[in-house]
């Protein structure tokens, strides 16, 4: 892969008539190393988020070990690029056949589950030819919790409600060696309290149920920075989960885990997109809403952009985009702010997109082919990099 110093030098070397992802291997591996430093507990980089061969391999290599796998090509991947990783199938619903699979063919133990009936396949599904159950299962109850403090909502599709988890637990316990509650708060969550209140939660659950409880994993929805969304620091985050953990009825020696998904790699990549018309405050350019711009299209989420123009001298307005394609969906609102005298030909890069964005492209019409090069300059935005002041939490009872 190409090496270039930022996405100016990748335009003056290359003129791509086609989009360029921009990879910055230094920024997810500060992200990993931040996690891996800083969080209580293990961190599990959750694989969805971006399946990128490298980024995988970048991540192990700064210390991330357990991986959140949620299908069975995403257990073979991983387990392909990394022999000695603990990969841990947290999806709610799983094929019989894939539970089989991963457990004997690719050493997976950890499985999540919301109901009685996933319980039952996967207690099946895991017997050996003696037809004796497996006894080193680990399995975690995943909750159903509130997703109000986070941009995108993940609260309607998995978890069991508070009312069906102490049965489940306790049904769980007669076959789990080891096992644990998990969560998910949502996409991009704004406070840290959003956690306080899964927390909360979980409490009530274990405690109604009485069954020992090994682990406790507290999901993603660490935010990353865009545009209008500036998250508090994610020590703040990290600092309530520990508070409100220790106070859980738990085994003494249990474990916190968490799932970081776009806080890992969020930074890791940008695109560079070539402007092919102008129409009034309107950019026709070669990448959208079936390629890496999906979220901008489909959620109106602002990505960071910047044009890599020099000639560029008029004030900034603001724009919207469509994509290349022939559908009208192909469209994204913005706004995106870019110098006025902005036209065809020129190039825009478009920041934040290694989560979700880079890993949800799409070849519809045509439009699917992409360039992936290194840069080595710092990503349009960090939580990592030192740049943003320490500012108090909202939303939180004060740890100082």
């Amino acid at each position: 892969m190409q090496h270039f110093p930022d996405a100016k030098a990748v335009v003056r070397a290359l003129s791509p008539d086609e989009p360029v992802i921009l990879n910055r291997p230094h920024a997810a591996a500060r992200a990993a190393r931040f996690f891996v430093e800083k969080f209580p507990g293990k961190s599990l980089y959750a694989v969805k988020a971006n399946p990128s061969p490298d980024l995988i391999r970048v991540l192990w290599e700064s210390g991330v070990t357990h991986y959140d796998v949620a299908s069975i090509t995403e257990v073979r991947l991983v387990r392909g690029l990394l022999p000695d990783a603990t990969l841990c199938f947290m999806h709610p619903i799983k094929a019989p056949g894939a539970i089989r699979e991963a457990y004997f063919d690719h050493g997976v133990r950890t499985f999540s589950l919301d109901s009685s009936e996933e319980l039952a396949k996967i207690v099946e599904a895991t017997r050996g030819d003696d037809g004796v159950a497996a006894r080193d299962l680990r399995l975690c109850i995943r909750l159903r919790v509130s997703s109000e403090y986070s941009e995108l909502s993940l609260a309607s599709k998995f978890g069991c409600d508070l009312t069906e988890a102490p049965l489940l637990l306790r049904e769980a316990r007669q076959y789990a060696d080891w096992l644990g509650v998990c969560f998910h708060v949502g996409s991009q969550a704004m406070t840290p309290f959003a956690f306080v209140q899964a927390l909360d939660r979980t409490r009530a659950a274990i405690a109604e149920a009485s069954v020992v409880i090994d682990m406790v994993d507290v999901g993603g929805g660490f935010p990353s920075v865009y545009p209008g969304l500036e998250p508090p620091p994610l020590e703040d985050y990290f600092a309530l989960i520990h508070q409100h953990f220790y106070a859980l009825p738990i085994a003494y020696n249990a474990e916190l885990w968490c799932e970081p998904g776009r806080a890992l790699c969020a930074e890791y990549s940008s695109l560079i997109v070539r402007v092919e018309k102008r129409r009034g405050e309107e950019l026709y350019i070669n990448d959208g809403a079936y390629g890496a711009l999906f979220d901008a299209a489909h959620v109106a989420w602002k990505f960071p952009v910047r044009a890599l123009e020099d000639d560029l001298i008029n004030p900034d307005m603001d724009f919207a985009f469509y994509g290349p394609t022939c559908d009208d969906a192909d469209y994204m609102q913005g706004p995106f702010v870019l110098p006025s005298d902005i036209q065809a030909g020129d190039y825009i890069e478009i920041g934040m997109l290694g989560a979700y964005g880079a890993a949800m492209k799409t070849d519809f019409n045509g439009f699917g082919a992409t360039r992936h090069v290194i840069v080595e300059d710092e990503p349009m935005a960090s939580l990592y990099d030192g740049s943003r002041a320490r500012v108090a939490s909202d939303n939180v009872v004060s740890l100082r």
